[in-house]
């Protein structure tokens, strides 16, 4: 799923239209940095901010007169704004869930989750459409659904990493008390304890994908094929997650080379796209 450090942006894929490439690179590059500040390193949690609240600073310079400063990545930003008349307020999104990766690492509750999603994914996903054309309604809510899906995918993936490497946990507290669980017990090898909330979990990425993933079937082009192949690839991990017993729920499902090349091309194809995902998707 993740094809980079900045996860699930598919950043030059061969997927993607030739024209949109250099853009979303533009957009990685800013996204990248941006989420290298909240994570990477030992600055101090000041600094971190310092150096997020000087991202939103140069956006509200492109949003109001222009951006005077000497950061390319700013000024590459500025003309794809431009061009595209991307919305600002997605960007703004974006630099607000990297400040809050500084300073919270617990969620109360599943509300509190997906509003992470909601900042950190799904303003990708609407980038995408934006750069693409002009969105519906119903596309950007698919794509909504599509984005948060696969980011609790990651979270499901990576328990035990996002635990012991940083310390963080996405797995809501208040279930984890309802359950009689302590946050040990999400890295105990034997998962057959938080299976049943490990599942409940894995039903609700599902119902997402359930929403959003008839969305790759509206869109044309190389784009169409590149939305289809990202949300396939959930969809596939979703499964084989699903289908880990309950003591081995904390094994990291990888996509190999062979199945993401299989994936790829049923989704070159609507009609097989389709299928394919309801089929994993109500096993």
């Amino acid at each position: 799923m993740a094809q980079s450090h900045y996860e699930n942006f598919p950043v030059a894929s061969v997927l993607l239209p030739q024209k949109l490439r250099l853009p979303i690179s533009v957009i990685y590059a800013f996204a990248r940095t941006a989420d290298d500040f909240a994570d990477e390193g030992d600055l101090p949690q000041e600094t971190r901010l310092e150096q997020l609240d000087a991202y939103s600073k140069a956006l509200s310079e492109i949003k109001n007169q222009g951006y005077s400063g000497k950061n390319p990545i700013f000024i590459a930003l500025a003309d794809v704004i431009r061009k595209h008349d991307l919305p600002i307020s997605l960007f703004n999104d974006l630099l607000s869930a990297f400040k809050q990766d500084v300073v919270k690492n617990r969620y109360a509750n599943f509300e509190e989750v997906l509003d992470y999603c909601n900042r950190s994914a799904t303003p990708v996903g609407r980038l995408l459409l934006h750069l693409n054309g002009v969105p519906s309604d119903e596309q950007l809510e698919q794509s909504d659904a599509v984005c948060s899906a696969l980011q609790l995918i990651n979270f499901y993936q990576d328990i035990v990493q996002d635990y012991t490497e940083q310390d963080r946990i996405y797995i809501p507290q208040d279930e984890l008390t309802q359950a009689g669980l302590t946050e040990s017990d999400l890295v105990n090898s034997d998962s057959q304890q938080i299976a049943p909330l490990i599942r409940s979990l894995y039903q609700r990425a599902q119902h997402l994908m359930l929403k959003g993933y008839p969305l790759g079937g509206t869109l044309t082009g190389r784009m169409g094929w590149e939305v289809r192949a990202m949300t396939l690839g959930g969809i596939t991990t979703l499964a084989l997650l699903i289908r880990q017993d309950d003591n081995l729920l904390l094994q990291r499902p990888r996509l190999d080379k062979t199945t993401m090349l299989k994936l790829v091309t049923v989704s070159l194809v609507k009609h097989f796209y389709i299928k394919k995902s309801l089929q994993l998707l109500t096993l």
